[in-house]
C-alpha cells in the first residue's frame, strides 16, 4: 500500500472521531492534533491532581532506595544510590501506587482521550519517565505504534509533566506531520531492534518542522503513535518526571504478546458528550495474531518483535 493509501486510511478514521462533538479540547485544538500529529496543552492537569502525582512519584523513588540493579520496574539512571536514588523510568506506575490507576481512570484523562479516539476509550499501558537530572540518557527519534503494534492506529500517548519541563530538562521534540507518512524501520543491519529510526532518516529530518513541549506543572501533550518524536538527556539540575498512559479505541486490540499491565480501562461518553463515563477494571483480553490480514499495512517492513516502552 503507498504512502497516499496509508494517508487516507488515517483521513478516514479521523473523520470518524469528528463526527462526535469533542468533551474537553476545542474543535480547533482537535483539528491542530489530527494535522500535526501532536498537540500541546499548557497547565492542563489541576493543582489538586499534580499534588497527589508528585506525591505518588516521590514514594516510588524512595522505595527505589532499595533496588541495586535495574529491574522489571525501576530503570535506574547512572549514578544511582541508596543515598542519592536516581531514576530514569518506572514501569506500569499504575501498578506500583494506587494514585496513578485512579488518575488514569479519571474523566480529566478518558474524556481527552475519547476527543481523539472516539467515544469508547481503552487503557493500554504506561510508563513514568524520571529522567533525575544530570542524566546520561536521552531517546533517539523514534514512532512508538511498531513497539506495540494494534489493529489500527488510534493508540494516543497523554504525556503529562508533573513538575513542569523547561529546554535545559530534555522536553520532548516532535516531527510536525510525520504521523502521515511512513513507519520507519527501527531495526540496525543485524536485525536488532535498536528503539530508534535509521540514522540516515534522523539526519533528513527538517530542523524547521521539530517542535519543542515545554511548559509548567501539569502541562500535558497528546503524542500520536505514529508521530516521530524524540528527547535528549536532561542536563538541567531537576528531575523531569513525564507521565505518560497511552489509551486507544476500545475496538482496538494489541498484535503481540504483551508484556505490560494487563489493565483495560473502558469508557462509554453519553451522547450529549459531557463526562459521565462508566469506568470499570476489566482483565483484558488481548489478540494473539496468526490473522496477517488483521495487522495495519506497512507493520510486517517495520516491526518484528514488541514491547518496549518508549518516548
Amino acid at each position: 500500500m503507498s504512502a497516499r493509501d496509508r494517508r487516507d486510511e488515517a483521513e478516514m478514521r479521523t473523520e470518524d472521531v469528528l463526527t462526535y462533538r469533542p468533551i474537553v479540547l476545542t474543535e480547533a485544538q482537535r483539528a491542530a492534533y489530527f494535522s500535526d500529529g501532536f498537540l500541546i496543552l499548557p497547565d492542563y492537569v489541576p493543582r489538586t491532581w499534580l499534588e497527589r502525582l508528585c506525591a505518588a512519584n516521590d514514594e516510588l523513588l524512595e522505595r527505589s532506595r532499595r533496588v541495586v540493579h535495574s529491574d522489571g520496574i525501576f530503570v535506574l539512571e547512572e549514578g544511582h544510590s541508596a543515598q542519592h536514588p536516581r531514576l530514569h523510568r518506572v514501569s506500569s506506575p499504575q501498578d506500583q501506587h494506587p494514585t496513578f490507576w485512579e488518575f488514569m481512570c479519571d474523566p480529566i484523562m478518558t474524556d481527552l482521550a475519547a476527543d481523539v479516539v472516539g467515544p469508547d476509550v481503552k487503557f493500554h499501558h504506561a510508563k513514568l519517565n524520571v529522567k533525575s537530572e544530570r542524566g546520561t540518557r536521552g531517546f533517539k527519534w523514534h514512532q512508538d505504534i511498531p513497539a506495540w503494534p494494534h489493529t489500527d492506529y488510534s493508540p494516543v500517548t497523554i504525556g503529562i509533566y508533573l513538575t513542569g519541563c523547561d529546554a535545559e530538562q530534555g522536553p520532548l521534540t516532535f516531527l510536525r506531520g510525520s504521523h502521515l507518512g511512513p513507519l520507519h524501520s527501527m531495526y540496525d543491519d543485524s536485525g536488532a531492534f535498536v528503539v530508534h529510526v535509521r540514522d540516515e532518516v534522523a539526519a533528513s529530518i527538517p530542523a524547521d518542522m521539530v517542535a519543542t513541549a515545554t511548559g509548567g506543572p501539569g502541562t500535558t501533550i497528546l503524542l500520536n503513535c505514529r508521530t516521530i518524536h524524540g528527547s535528549v538527556e536532561n542536563r538541567s539540575d531537576r528531575a523531569r518526571p513525564l507521565l505518560l498512559p497511552v489509551y486507544s479505541s476500545a475496538d482496538s486490540f494489541p498484535i503481540q504478546s504483551v508484556r505490560f499491565s494487563a489493565r483495560i480501562l473502558a469508557t462509554l461518553c453519553a451522547d450529549t458528550q459531557r463526562a459521565s463515563p462508566a469506568s470499570t477494571r476489566v482483565r483484558a483480553s488481548y489478540l494473539q495474531t496468526s490473522a496477517l490480514d488483521t495487522i495495519p499495512p506497512g507493520w510486517l517492513s517495520a516491526t518484528r518483535r514488541t514491547g518496549l516502552a518508549l518516548c
